[in-house]
Formats: structure tokens, C-alpha cells, sequence
């Protein structure tokens, strides 16, 4: 039989930290989506980011823009209200996230691996409450949902999709982390990582982050699990 530990309070106390924050994250993201509808519908566009969000409510803050019916006007401004209000708590659980990851020396010891920040390296020292429980970093990737579904008899081995029946929210962070990773090497050259660059020239962007987040999570295991500090590949230090 294989026992879950029982998290600390100071982990669970971090856990509910990066819930209510994705929560808001969600929320805020549902908000600017409202307004970019709401006002497509009156042929009032933006481009995407903050600065296209930041134009359309200066469209709604300006009275004399007579392209938006007053109901219209005052429904987004009441939603650009909400957005502000989001705002505050969201930068504020960022700074207590960094404030936990510089307090925690194992969240310090993830963060230096490519792809993985202070965010994510909180989220895996929050979440796993022993990594030794896992037999080893496919088992702890599994647990993630970052491995293919197999479907193996009479010795053939089938792989399929990535099953995603792991952590939603470890999972978002992993593969975003990966994406980060790949921007950086397409951007600044990927010579110096022979195995992505190998992954690249055969799969779709996606498909070798999703790899990539799969390397991170086993790599992140093997330190959490035997207190090792990162150490480039030497095709990497050289």
C-alpha cells in the first residue's frame, strides 16, 4: 500500500495561496474577455495584451465617443472597475509567493533549473509532501498527467495522448515553463541544447513543450528527492 503524507500547515498555507491567486487570475481573465466582446459587438476593437485593454476602457472613460450607447458605457466601465479591483490582490499574492520562495531553500534549489520559477517552484515544495513516495520521475511525471496513455499487449508497447489526469495547475505551470524555455532557445539559438534542438526539427512547438515540461518534472523530482542542486548538461556549460 502507498501512503499520502500529510502536508505541513506552512504548505497548505502556500497551496491556498496559489488557489485563491489562480482563481483571481481566472477571474481577471474572464473580465477582460467581457469587455473585449462587449465592445467588439459596437466595432470598437484593441490589440491583444495590457495596453489593448487599457485603450478600450479609455474608449468607455471618454463621454464624447459617441460609438457606445450609455448603457453600454456604463455596463463596461462597471466591469473596468472590477478588472482594478482584481488587480491589487493578485500583485500582492505575487510578492508573498516570492517572499515564500526565498524563505524555502528547496523552492531556492528549484528555481534554478530553466523553465521553472519561483511560482511553479513553490507550487511542487506545496505539493509534494514527500517526494521520496514516488519510485521514480516517470512515476512523479504520471502523477503530474505530463506522460502519454498507454495501451500495451503481447509485448507492443501504444502510445497515446498525454493523459491529463494528474494536477491541472502543476501541469499549466510545467508546460508553461517549457513554452518559456523554447521562446528563449528559437530566439537566442538552440546549439547549445542538442536534445531540443533534435525535438524541434521532428515535432510541432507544442508537442516538444509538453516534452520538455515532462524533462523539467523528472529533474525537479530527482532534486527534491535526494537534495541535489541543479547542474547543467555539459553540452550546456560548454
Amino acid at each position: 500500500m502507498r501512503f499520502v503524507e500529510t502536508k505541513t500547515p506552512e504548505q497548505q498555507g502556500c497551496l491556498t495561496l496559489h488557489r485563491t491567486r489562480h482563481l483571481l487570475i481566472r477571474q481577471q481573465t474572464s473580465v477582460i474577455n467581457a469587455i473585449r466582446a462587449h465592445l467588439a459587438e459596437f466595432g470598437i476593437v484593441a490589440p491583444v495584451g495590457r495596453r489593448g485593454v487599457d485603450q478600450l476602457l479609455a474608449v468607455v472613460a471618454d463621454a464624447s465617443d459617441k460609438r457606445l450607447p450609455e448603457v453600454a458605457r456604463a455596463c463596461v466601465a462597471a466591469l473596468g472597475a472590477h478588472l482594478q479591483l482584481l488587480k491589487a490582490p493578485i500583485l500582492e499574492f505575487d510578492r508573498m509567493i516570492r517572499a515564500w520562495h526565498r524563505s524555502n531553500e528547496t523552492s531556492r534549489r528549484l528555481d534554478a533549473i530553466p523553465g521553472i520559477g519561483p511560482a511553479l517552484a513553490t507550487a511542487l515544495v506545496a505539493s509534494v509532501a514527500d517526494p521520496q513516495a514516488f519510485r521514480s520521475g516517470r512515476d512523479f511525471s504520471a502523477w503530474i498527467g505530463l506522460v502519454p496513455k498507454q495501451s500495451s499487449s503481447g509485448g507492443k508497447e501504444r502510445l497515446g495522448n498525454i493523459s491529463k489526469r494528474g494536477d491541472r495547475y502543476l501541469r499549466s505551470l510545467f508546460t508553461a515553463g517549457a513554452l518559456a524555455v523554447i521562446r528563449y532557445a528559437k530566439i537566442h539559438g538552440t546549439t547549445h541544447r542538442p536534445w531540443l534542438t533534435a525535438l524541434l526539427a521532428r515535432r510541432p512547438t507544442k508537442v516538444a513543450a509538453i516534452a520538455l515540461a515532462n524533462k523539467l518534472a523528472r529533474m525537479a523530482w530527482a532534486m527534491m528527492a535526494r537534495g541535489e542542486r541543479y547542474r547543467e548538461p555539459v553540452a550546456l556549460a560548454a
